[in-house]
C-alpha cells in the first residue's frame, strides 16, 4: 500500500513540473506522450530553452513541450515564412517558430518584458535563427493598431500565436482578422484554461484561473460564431484553438 502511494506521489510531482498544462486525466499517458514522441525528437536547442525556463520562477507561463512539437510540424506543414507571436516569456513557442521558418522567414515578437525574453535570447542565438525574430516590448495592441492602419499590412501573415493577456484576447482578434491573410492561422492559447471552462460557478479555483476565466469563454463563444474563420480547439496543452480565415 505504501509503494503505491509512494508511485502516486513520483508521478504527480513529476506531472507537475514537465506536464502541468496537460488536461490528459491520465499522469502516466501525458508522461508517454512526452518519453515516447515529444523528448527524443525534441531539438536541442528547445530542450536546453525548457530546462532553463524550468528554473525561473513564473515557468507555468511557458508553453508545453508537446505544444511546441506541435507548433514546429504545424508551421512547417504550411509553409509559413511570416508570423507574429504575441506574449513570448523566454521564448519557447518562439524558439519551436524560428527552427520551423525557412532562413528568410520573418517573426515580429511581442511582449511587455524584455528581461524575461533575454533570458532565453543566447540559446536563441546559439540555434542560429535570432536574425528571423524582430523583437518589441511593450503593450502589442498600439502596435497591432499602427500596422492595421497600413494597408500594405492587411493580408500579409501567414501564421499568428497569441499567447499573452486573456482580457485581450477579443480585442487582438478584432485586429488580427485583418493582419492574417485569407487560408493563414492564428493560434489562441490556453482556451480551456485549466479546464476551468466546464467549471460550476462556486468551483475552488485559483485567483487568476477564476478572473480570467470568464475572458476566455468569451473568447471562445466569440469564435465559434465568427464567420470569417474555421477554427478547430485542440487540447494540447492547455488548449488551442487555431482559426483559418476564410474570408
Amino acid at each position: 500500500m505504501a509503494t503505491n502511494t509512494q508511485e502516486q506521489q513520483t508521478q504527480a510531482g513529476r506531472h507537475q513540473e514537465v506536464g502541468h498544462k496537460s488536461l490528459l486525466q491520465s499522469d502516466a499517458l501525458y508522461q508517454y506522450i512526452l518519453e515516447t514522441s515529444v523528448y527524443p525528437r525534441e531539438p536541442e536547442p528547445m530542450k536546453e530553452l525548457r530546462e532553463l525556463t524550468a528554473k525561473h520562477p513564473w515557468n507555468l507561463m511557458t508553453t508545453s513541450a508537446d505544444e511546441g512539437q506541435f507548433l514546429n510540424m504545424l508551421l512547417k506543414l504550411i509553409n509559413a515564412k511570416n508570423t507574429m507571436e504575441i506574449g513570448v516569456y523566454t521564448g519557447y513557442s518562439l524558439l519551436a517558430t524560428a527552427l520551423a521558418l525557412p532562413d528568410d522567414g520573418k517573426i515580429l515578437a511581442m511582449d511587455i518584458n524584455r528581461e524575461n525574453y533575454e533570458l532565453g535570447l543566447p540559446v536563441i542565438q546559439k540555434a542560429g535563427v535570432a536574425h528571423k525574430i524582430e523583437f518589441k516590448e511593450g503593450p502589442a495592441l498600439p502596435v497591432l493598431d499602427k500596422l492595421v492602419e497600413d494597408e500594405k499590412n492587411h493580408g500579409s501573415y501567414d501564421f499568428i500565436f497569441v499567447d499573452a493577456d486573456k482580457d485581450n484576447y477579443i480585442n487582438y482578434h478584432k485586429r488580427l482578422i485583418d493582419l492574417v491573410k485569407v487560408g493563414g492561422l492564428i493560434g489562441y492559447d490556453n482556451t480551456l484554461w485549466n479546464g476551468s471552462v466546464v467549471a460550476p460557478p462556486d468551483a475552488p479555483l485559483r485567483k487568476y484561473v477564476r478572473y480570467y476565466r470568464d475572458f476566455v469563454l468569451e473568447l471562445n463563444k466569440a469564435l465559434a460564431a465568427d464567420p470569417r474563420i474555421e477554427i478547430c480547439m485542440l487540447p494540447v496543452g492547455d488548449g488551442i484553438t487555431l482559426c483559418r480565415r476564410i474570408k
